[in-house]
């Protein structure tokens, strides 16, 4: 029993110091030696031995490695925070690549197909080109709407044209909802970290990221 216990909180202890390095595809395997030492791997020796899968903390569907590297990237391309990449993609499509709206629109930022076109996508299941097809057109609007987050985050929601014509957040509950929604997510992901691009790349844009 005390061997057990041992192996049991090894393994937690050991797990939760890995937590981060861990994809939603690997398994690691717990060992105890008759000496009582534990031991982690990736390479299952024996039918007795349990797997203990990683959570993903984005999606199951894909890596939280290559999601990660895709809006740093995009983000210091674009100069945006990957907080706001983060959030939009959150709320869009909740970090799934398969995502599909009523509208038509696809993958993890959510792009109509003439919007992904017109940044320069092509394949728009692609995390990379849909992630920088998304900063690309959320650079834009924050571009547009000088900068203002708000405005920025109605018109990627609601076109921006409806946003010209109220000169404000339109008066439409899911728009309202969206940018409120969209805006706790950036809050979160800021505390979490996620607030400039680790390298910041020469860029035409002057003062703070977005």
């Amino acid at each position: 029993m005390g061997s057990a216990r041992f192996l049991a909180c090894a393994v937690v202890i050991l797990m939760a110091n890995s937590a981060s390095a861990v994809h939603a595809e690997v398994q690691v395997y717990g060992y105890a030696r008759p000496t009582g030492q534990v031991s982690l791997t990736n390479v299952p020796t024996n039918e007795h031995i349990a797997a203990i899968r990683g959570k993903a903390r984005y999606h199951i569907g894909m890596a939280d490695l290559e999601l990660e590297q895709a809006v740093n990237r995009a983000a210091q391309q674009h100069h945006i925070q990957p907080a706001l990449l983060l959030a939009v993609m959150k709320a869009e499509s909740s970090f799934n690549r398969s995502a599909v709206s009523k509208a038509g629109a696809v993958g993890l930022m959510r792009l109509i197909p003439e919007t992904a076109i017109r940044h320069g996508g092509r394949n728009f299941y692609d995390t990379n080109e849909n992630v920088t097809g998304g900063a690309k057109h959320l650079r834009y609007l924050l571009d547009r709407f000088h900068g203002n987050i708000r405005l920025a985050l109605a018109a990627y929601n609601a076109e921006e044209r409806k946003v010209d014509r109220y000169g404000q957040v339109p008066p439409y509950k899911e728009t309202q909802d969206y940018v409120k929604k969209v805006l706790v997510y950036h809050r979160s992901h800021k505390k979490d970290g996620w607030i400039v691009p680790v390298v910041m790349t020469a860029s035409t844009h002057a003062g703070r990221p977005y």
